[in-house]
């Protein structure tokens, strides 16, 4: 039975979360009261836990993570300066006489301001209200306008630059390093952050583009459900160019400095959020009042970000001192189907986890105990992350527990009914599930970009 305290650690963690306690905390204070009944019990070793300061000491260190507070800061400034709805507005004039036109703006302006903040609650909810009334209000099937709005706010797990992928490389590097050193490998390999944005390209273009077909597609077969946005009037194409490409501009020069190896990610999120206050003093959006709003936000974010990653630094100490990570190298090797088998149970339980915890929690906690051992069995880290990355997405899509169809509830009028918005989901849960179908077996659309910028 001592063999399996682990499990019983991880499953009462995961049952404390269902009953609303804060992540951090529940992190740490589950983990410390199993060490404890474990040192009483002569089942943990408490010089384990003297490692603890280390690790947040190398957390302080860690150069890497202060691309979080300046990401988060980059995409709020475009949301709280309102640049973000100004884009969307220009975005539908432009394919105003376009079937469905109004919701493939949707799905452009929502992957830009996705791909800015990486934090899936935020997005949903500025995309709520700044476009479903609008659909809505254009004729949109209410289905459609609120599935087309869950999925576009989720992108941000996958459209580089966003604090997800930042957060999913950095413990995927360390993870990636561990397997080569428990494999004997003491000049172990390296990945970044930028190898992570880059494998993200492709499958993140096909994702907005498969999303833009499906609307497209929808908007033929049903016309009366997606009609066109504006019929008579000629779109302002300098008012629209205006809009439109100084946030291109500004992603473009985040990521396009990271590719070109002139800036490391870090360097690259500190242009993106001067940038997006430059943006936003030149378009007279920035008073005192939004940037003290960004400010908070920013602090609020970036606090939760760090809190939770002591809450697990604990729990790793923990569980590896109670022979976490050996009890699951031994259910994994021995395991049916190999390394198949392992990666389909790990990506399988991660689906589930999103139901309950955000992909902070999740990166967190879950990927540095699977993460060394599946790269072990050989898989490719860029690879799995990007996996990862779009199976989060896709958990936090399904009904009947994905957390954005939960943020997008909040925010819609009660005319919405919850069916609708479930209903509504269900294609791009299919095309997102067709993607990692894909991906699984086609890798080379992950791992051949990155492997071109080595």
């Amino acid at each position: 039975m001592a063999d399996y305290i682990p499990l019983f650690m991880f499953a009462a963690v995961c049952l404390l979360l269902m009953l609303g306690y804060p992540v951090a905390f529940t992190l740490a204070g589950t983990s410390l009261i199993f060490a404890g009944a474990g040192i009483v019990s002569g089942n943990f070793d408490p010089s384990f836990l003297t490692a603890l300061p280390g690790r947040l000491f190398g957390t302080i260190n860690n150069t890497t993570l202060i691309a979080v507070p300046l990401f988060v800061m980059m995409g709020v400034m475009l949301e709280k300066s309102r640049i973000a709805e100004q884009l969307l507005d220009n975005m539908s004039a432009a394919f105003g006489k376009v079937q469905g036109g109004l919701g493939i703006s949707v799905i452009v302006v929502g992957a830009l301001l996705a791909a800015s903040t990486g934090i899936v609650g935020a997005t949903v909810v500025t995309m709520g209200l700044m476009s479903l009334p609008t659909m809505l209000k254009k004729g949109y099937d209410p289905k459609l306008a609120t599935g087309t709005i869950c999925a576009t706010g989720t992108l941000g797990q996958i459209i580089p630059p966003s604090i997800a992928l930042v957060l999913l490389g950095d413990i995927l590097s360390s993870a990636f390093q561990q397997a080569q050193l428990n494999q004997g490998v003491f000049n172990p390999k390296t990945i970044s952050i930028g190898d992570l944005f880059i494998g993200a390209l492709v499958p993140g273009i096909m994702l907005v583009g498969l999303y833009m077909l499906y609307l497209f597609t929808y908007s033929l077969l049903k016309p009366e459900s997606a009609p066109a946005a504006n019929d008579q009037e000629k779109p302002d194409w300098g008012s629209l160019l205006s809009g439109l490409l100084p946030p291109l501009l500004l992603i473009g020069a985040v990521l396009g400095s990271i590719l070109a190896g002139i800036a490391t990610p870090t360097e690259a999120a500190g242009v993106g959020a001067m940038g997006a206050m430059l943006l936003a003093i030149t378009k007279k959006r920035l008073s005192l009042i939004t940037l003290w709003d960004v400010l908070d936000s920013t602090l609020k974010v970036t606090c939760m970000v760090f809190m939770i990653l002591i809450g697990a630094a604990v729990f790793s100490l923990v569980f590896r001192g109670f022979g976490g990570e050996e009890l699951i190298h031994h259910l994994f090797t021995n395991m049916p189907g190999g390394v198949v088998g392992a990666t389909i149970t790990v990506m399988l339980v991660i689906f589930l986890l999103g139901f309950i915890l955000d992909f902070i929690e999740i990166t967190f906690v879950v990927i540095p105990i699977v993460g060394p051992i599946l790269l072990m069995m050989g898989l490719d880290p860029i690879w799995l992350g990007i996996m990862i990355a779009i199976n989060l997405q896709t958990s936090f899509l399904t009904p009947p527990f994905g957390f954005a169809l939960f943020y997008l509830r909040g925010v819609a009028p009660p005319s919405i009914k919850t069916s609708d918005i479930y209903r509504g989901v269900i294609p791009f849960v299919i095309i997102q599930l067709f993607l990692l179908i894909i991906l699984a077996l086609e890798p080379q659309l992950v791992t051949w970009l990155p492997s071109q910028f080595k």
